[in-house]
């Protein structure tokens, strides 16, 4: 773990009986773990006073960002029937290398390809079609920001397949800083430059919920790509997390006219 990461207690954007929401850290694993690697959901476990805690959703172990858990089983089906049904909003942030000759993004921002998972490999192969064991994925971009070596993206998650963001970019020619396993040229200190800055859910008894948080191991390029949006309006509302209430800028998936799914709180 990167020493100048924040502790846990500081990286919880979200509380209630039944969920949390953390901004983790590049280098932990939601769950189970292999040797070396810190494991999430134990440390929360212990830092909430014993207890399950599981997670809703994954985030590769070297990416950053908000990871949704549930502390109950009733809220842990709930949480997962959101995601299920596709209403929970999922926002990113990626630096990528530069492409030399990339095509350009669609107008619209959507990409489409289908997605096989390779398990020996651990990784995805990008096709253009449908074809047997491949699913269907998209994913919506954005380019906040560009120049020589790197380019800043802002990207909504339609669907959540395997190393789903990851494989796409590559394949689009934007091959995610860090990312040895699709491309990229080189390894990164900190991990690989993707991280998930925000979730919105609606909770019963607490309207939209939206957590959002910077990458949690700061330095210069994070701060541009981070400052790249445009005008994230971050409001502190404890001294522990970040929430924000402006629009999306996608459509039509935007908060302004999303239908959220009660999710137990």
């Amino acid at each position: 773990m990167n020493k100048a990461a924040p502790p846990l207690a500081s990286r919880i954007l979200y509380q209630s009986p039944g969920l949390v929401i953390v901004n983790k850290l590049p280098g932990e694993a939601a769950g189970n773990a292999g040797p070396g690697i810190a494991r999430l959901s134990g440390d929360l476990s212990a830092l909430l006073g014993g207890g399950p805690v599981t997670a809703v959703n994954r985030l590769d172990v070297p990416v950053s960002g908000c990871i949704l858990f549930a502390r109950a089983p009733d809220a842990l089906a709930a949480a997962c029937a959101l995601f299920r049904e596709g209403a929970v909003q999922k926002r990113y942030l990626a630096v990528a290398e530069t492409p030399e000759n990339a095509a350009p993004l669609p107008e619209n921002g959507l990409l489409i390809h289908w997605l096989g998972r390779d398990g020996r490999r651990n990784r995805s192969a990008v096709f253009d079609g449908p074809g047997p064991d491949r699913k269907r994925a998209a994913l919506r971009c954005r380019v906040c920001g560009q120049g020589e070596r790197y380019t800043f993206l802002e990207l909504e998650l339609i669907s959540g397949r395997h190393h789903q963001i990851r494989a796409q970019l590559a394949a689009a020619g934007f091959r995610i800083k860090g990312d040895l396993k699709y491309g990229a040229r080189r390894s990164d200190g900190i991990g690989v430059r993707l991280h998930a800055y925000s979730l919105a859910f609606r909770a019963p008894g607490a309207g939209l919920i939206r957590a959002s948080a910077p990458p949690p191991v700061m330095d210069r390029l994070w701060q541009a790509c981070w400052e790249s949006l445009e005008g994230p309006d971050l409001v502190s509302v404890h001294k522990v997390g970040y929430f924000a209430d402006r629009p999306c800028i996608f459509s039509p998936k935007g908060c302004e006219n999303a239908v959220f799914k009660d999710v137990c709180p």
